[in-house]
């Protein structure tokens, strides 16, 4: 017999055999039990930690300190993303990472940025047309790539689209003028960089396709993912020890950079990262780094590197043909060190794809998102278990994704044991992947000044569910459920 919810707002009858519990507080009080705690940097390697030291010129406890504060800086981005909408035009930290700056186009909205913590800045263009004048350069670039140009990317701190030029900017210059874009709206800059995939490498453990080696990027349920330069689609591939291992079940390359490999069952995807110090660093989640965060990228040839990310959704004109969405850092990276993982604190952030330079006299290196891999091919990061089986797969294109495991009749919930602000009115969406033959559930609570009430539900007699619910501003949490059975959860949601 399935449960019964009871209607009154400060109760939540739970199913059979389980006591009903009440939560009662002040009216208008903000919710009971543990607030959201940003990630506080105590968690990252010693490896990590002096990485940063030697390549940001920070201490170990500032760089804890950084990890934090740039975690607050991505959620308060995320917010102002939403609450501006249309006159949203980018955000990036200040060099020294104290402030965060929001650019917009409407002056009016300048009062919500100052509301937020961020600093405003008054622009011409919203992120939307950089966007699409970037869009125009790759619809160009896809009939007729620029050989003497090495990429293309939006520049949210000057409020335009930034192309990269080799020996001279006039065949840049016609590039741009042959695309029919707003060429007021672009800057021609020289470089020297000069973009090459990073074959001969290994972000985490090394592995092999017929001749070639790669590396690891992330653990996803079922095996991992990497970049698509490595391998074909069919390609079959070993482990660092040689053993038989696994095959390329999908791969994009020119135009994106990702793959994704399934392993036999003799490997276990771990929620690690190989620090090649002798342990490992513990991958927590996903949560995208605003621009002028702190990020560190592992590899085998140069181990651990650290720079800043400087821009998001660069188009990179390899010798190899285009590829769109990566994000450009100045770290630096060298062959060996390719398909690797990148992290701001414990966040995944990608995969390395390629660049320039290297780690003597400085570089640029480009990674492939790793939330778009995710989306791509359904696949769910692995971030927490240790040994025990990865949880399912099924909840993508979720602004968040956590997971969990619970026995039978428990109750966890998301995120993180605590709740979450929506500022706006709007749609909250849920989506609850139990494991197979069990009956697990999933309620929407809202906070209503003393209790906690349910406001929508997933409740029948499948694994899996899904929740949709229109609300208005206030405090939410989501309540999972195990009704029959025990094992691993993922929970995808996306908030207003």
């Amino acid at each position: 017999m399935k449960r019964i919810l009871a209607g009154a707002a400060t109760a939540v009858l739970l199913p059979a055999g389980l006591a009903a519990i009440a939560i009662a507080g002040p009216a208008n009080a903000k919710p009971t039990g543990p607030a959201p705690v940003a990630p506080s940097g105590e968690a990252a390697s010693p490896e990590m930690l002096a990485a940063m030291q030697r390549d940001l010129g920070l201490a170990p406890a500032a760089a804890r300190a950084r990890i934090a504060s740039d975690d607050a800086a991505s959620r308060t981005e995320l917010a102002l993303r939403k609450r501006l909408g249309s006159t949203f035009a980018g955000a990036w930290l200040t060099p020294d990472a104290k402030s965060l700056v929001v650019a917009v186009t409407d002056s009016a909205k300048a009062a919500e940025v100052t509301a937020a913590g961020a600093t405003p800045k008054l622009v011409n263009r919203s992120g939307r047309k950089l966007d699409a004048i970037k869009g125009g350069l790759d619809a160009a670039a896809a009939k007729a790539p620029p050989a003497s140009v090495s990429g293309w990317y939006v520049d949210v701190k000057s409020n335009t689209v930034v192309v990269l030029a080799r020996g001279g900017t006039a065949a840049a210059g016609l590039f741009v003028k042959a695309s029919g874009v707003d060429a007021s709206a672009v800057r021609v800059v020289s470089t020297t960089e000069q973009p090459r995939l990073l074959y001969d490498v290994r972000g985490g453990d090394a592995y092999y396709i017929g001749g070639g080696r790669c590396s690891v990027g992330f653990s996803v349920n079922g095996g991992f993912v990497t970049a698509g330069h490595c391998g074909n689609t069919g390609a079959a591939t070993t482990g660092y020890n040689r053993a038989a291992q696994g095959t390329f079940q999908g791969s994009s390359f020119p135009g994106n950079d990702y793959a994704w490999v399934a392993v036999n069952s003799n490997w276990t995807p771990q929620p690690w990262v190989n620090n090649y110090a002798g342990g490992n660093v513990t991958v927590a989640g996903s949560t995208v780094a605003t621009i002028g965060s702190a990020i560190c990228r592992s590899g085998s040839t140069t181990g651990w590197r650290c720079g800043t990310v400087q821009a998001y959704n660069q188009t990179v004109n390899y010798a190899e043909g285009s590829v769109s969405g990566l994000t450009r850092t100045n770290a630096c990276a060298e062959p060996g060190d390719s398909g690797g993982s990148w992290l701001s604190g414990q966040q995944a952030q990608g995969v390395t794809s390629g660049g320039s330079g290297n780690c003597t006299s400085g570089g640029t290196t480009y990674f492939q998102p790793v939330n778009e891999i995710l989306s791509a091919y359904g696949r769910t990061l692995v971030t927490s278990g240790g040994g025990n089986p990865p949880p399912p797969t099924g909840c993508t294109g979720y602004e968040f994704s956590v997971s969990g495991s619970l026995s039978s009749g428990g109750n966890a919930y998301q995120p993180n044991g605590s709740y979450y602000y929506s500022s706006l009115s709007g749609t909250h969406r849920g989506c609850l992947d139990g494991p197979t033959s069990t009956d697990f559930d999933l309620y929407l609570q809202k906070w209503n000044g003393s209790g906690w009430s349910v406001v929508a539900q997933g409740a029948t007699a499948a694994a899996d569910e899904t929740v949709q619910y229109s609300g208005t501003a206030g405090y939410y949490r989501w309540r999972v459920h195990a009704y029959s059975g025990s094992g691993s959860y993922t929970l995808g949601y996306s908030n207003p």
